[in-house]
């Protein structure tokens, strides 16, 4: 039998791991018989000399088989969805799509993850909720599709054991950005989620992970390779990410605004990402004949309430109170009353007269980080209350001295630097911009 280090030599040196090789690594890193030095020196290698497609699907499918896989009864087959983002800033695309695309009669067994760096986690916002609760056993994920027809959980201890140890060397050894190691952390998890159909949402832009197109290009690419070669169907938007997505930022403050959009006033790019990725979900499993279709079937989802009452229903399933939902759900309701507000707000000023060309959400997404909205190390606490309301929209013409931003903020105020930096985050100028399409390119192999 082949020993590790004749498998990270191997692969060092630039040679190509057979499917017998990466049984044995994932094997060893799962049943904790490898060094994490040596699980260290395998990961830079991967990242040093990449990975051919077979050897990407390969430790993908071994990954996802290191824990439990989820089954599901037989009248749901061709049903099963999820989809996926690479992050982005006030990206709560999550929050909405699953409960529409329940309401066209998929089932969406959720499973997503913490905020990061600068990026928003699903579990974060949905936590700031009082009551709901993240940590669902297979068995109950399984009722509440069966009742509800969408969930949005954590990943259970069971599911792909292998991703928490090399998700935790890669972030030690500085391998996060390696492809492979990306698409096997993604796509195993999905693949343990049993699914007929997923979609990605691969971001590029200031506030994405890539900066420009074909860098996310490239990634979607692999990541529909892996997808479709653990036979679920994978299709992929690339969307541009250099602003905010919808016009809040932080934990509670986005949940009341998925809320909003589900009672029919959500913001155009927030529902411009839902129908596309959703369209393209009901197209891939053949409910809607094309995406055209099918974006019009998750508008009317949406538009006409019926997602709404998924999401109800969602909440009530994970914990809840009846009155508490009723009461988030209802048409004219204070956010207030449910989501502890934050003890301070701001208002930040607009510097001069003219039409607002460009928001950076990056910078508001970093000041926020700062000021306790995420977390820089896994683990870490975040205060779901602290966030900021974007009060204006690109194109709109401001004049000096009106509001454009309003802070969420507690301990620790901002500092004048922090207010600096938020205030070169809005660009003023003369004319409007020729605005780019949000929705860059639909993948589908």
């Amino acid at each position: 039998m082949t020993s590790i280090p004749d498998l990270i030599r191997k692969k060092r040196d630039g040679g190509q791991l057979t499917d017998e090789d990466i049984r044995v690594f994932i094997g060893a890193v799962t049943g904790k018989t490898i060094q994490d030095c040596q699980t260290g020196a395998m990961l830079m290698a991967i990242w040093q000399r990449g990975m051919v497609t077979a050897e990407t699907t390969t430790f993908t499918r071994e990954m996802m088989s290191s824990g439990e896989v989820m089954s599901w009864p037989d009248e749901w087959r061709g049903l099963m969805v999820d989809k996926h983002s690479t992050g982005g800033v006030g990206d709560k695309v999550s929050l909405v799509l699953a409960p529409a695309l329940a309401a066209c009669g998929c089932k969406v067994p959720m499973i997503s993850g913490r905020g990061l760096a600068h990026t928003g986690g699903t579990l974060d916002k949905l936590e700031s909720i009082p009551g709901f609760q993240i940590q669902q056993s297979s068995e109950q994920i399984r009722n509440i599709l069966g009742s509800v027809g969408c969930c949005i959980v954590g990943q259970t201890e069971r599911l792909v054991p292998a991703d928490r140890v090399l998700y935790a060397l890669r972030d030690a050894t500085s391998t996060v950005d390696s492809l492979p190691l990306i698409t096997g952390s993604i796509i195993s998890k999905k693949g343990a989620e049993s699914l007929s159909a997923l979609v990605l949402d691969v971001k590029f832009g200031r506030a994405a992970l890539y900066k420009d197109q074909q860098g996310a290009r490239e990634l979607a690419d692999m990541l529909m390779s892996a997808g479709n070669g653990l036979g679920i169907r994978t299709g992929a938007v690339l969307s541009r990410m250099d602003g905010v997505i919808g016009r809040r930022v932080g934990n509670s403050l986005e949940v009341m605004e998925c809320l909003e959009t589900l009672k029919g006033n959500g913001p155009d790019d927030l529902m411009e990402l839902t129908t596309t990725l959703g369209g393209l979900l009901l197209t891939m499993t053949g409910a809607a004949s094309d995406l055209s279709e099918g974006r019009r079937r998750l508008s009317d989802a949406v538009i006409g309430g019926a997602a709404l009452s998924k999401f109800q229903a969602m909440m009530e399933a994970q914990g809840v109170a009846k009155e508490t939902a009723e009461e988030l759900c209802s048409a004219h309701t204070d956010y207030f009353k449910v989501f502890r507000k934050s003890e301070h707000q701001m208002e930040l000023t607009a510097a001069a007269d003219g039409i607002v060309c460009d928001i950076d959400g990056m910078v508001v997404a970093q000041v926020l980080h700062k000021l306790g909205a995420g977390r820089s190390m896994a683990g870490d606490p975040v205060n779901h209350s602290v966030g900021a309301e974007l009060l204006v929209s690109l194109d709109q013409r401001v004049r000096t001295g009106s509001p454009w931003l309003r802070l969420h903020y507690e301990d620790p105020a901002p500092s004048p630097d922090q207010i600096q930096q938020l205030q070169k985050a809005l660009t003023v100028g003369t004319r409007t911009q020729q605005n780019r399409p949000l929705v860059e390119e639909v993948l589908l192999s």
